[in-house]
């Protein structure tokens, strides 16, 4: 009976010791993907918009009860080392599930903005733009169906090009950049319909 507890506290630590050893592996439903660089130093980028305040609130003009064109973006201290920039921008209050409005990818390391009105096609500043929870490529603006949403718009520096094209959705991205990310950034803005 004492060998049996013995062999059974055995395989007890043991697996307890895999346990908290194995690393964890980050999902597509993260809403971020790692942002260590080499050597562990974290590296944020500050991403701006002309046309609202981090935390404030989405003018109309950008969303779907009104023109529905891309905001302005900027961006700074992109790393040394990147070698294409990705952009995510999503609602996680939408009822459901986190409602992706724009993905846009190999946009070159040397770029520092997004202007206004981003067409709607593949091929957009030298990078691309895939599909967006509406099933369209490019931007889809803020049209929350009640309340107050946020909207993040999430800039990731990466040490590589991606090969996807304008079918790829966040999900794709996210999986693409895996183990990339060198720094990123976001500006969150808020929108609420009127009437």
């Amino acid at each position: 009976m004492r060998k049996v507890v013995c062999k059974f506290c055995l395989l007890l630590s043991a697996s307890l010791f895999l346990l908290s050893c194995r690393s964890e592996t980050p999902s597509s439903n993260n809403v971020q993907p790692s942002n260590q660089a080499v050597g562990g130093k974290k590296m944020e980028m500050k991403v701006t918009s002309k046309a609202f305040q981090d935390g404030g609130m989405i003018p109309p003009q950008y969303t779907c009860t009104g023109a529905n064109i891309s905001p302005p973006l900027a961006w700074n201290s992109v790393p040394e080392k990147t070698k294409s920039l990705a952009l995510i921008a999503d609602d996680p209050d939408a009822p459901g599930k986190t409602w992706v409005h724009w993905i846009a990818f190999n946009l070159p390391a040397s770029a520092r903005e997004l202007p206004e009105n981003v067409p709607a096609q593949e091929n957009i500043n030298g990078g691309k733009q895939g599909t967006n929870d509406f099933k369209k490529v490019g931007y889809g603006g803020p049209c929350p169906p009640s309340g107050t949403h946020r909207y993040y718009f999430k800039l990731y520096a990466l040490d590589t090009d991606l090969t996807l094209d304008s079918s790829a959705t966040k999900d794709q991205l996210l999986k693409a950049m895996e183990g990339h990310v060198l720094g990123e950034g976001q500006l969150m803005g808020k929108y609420q319909k009127q009437g």
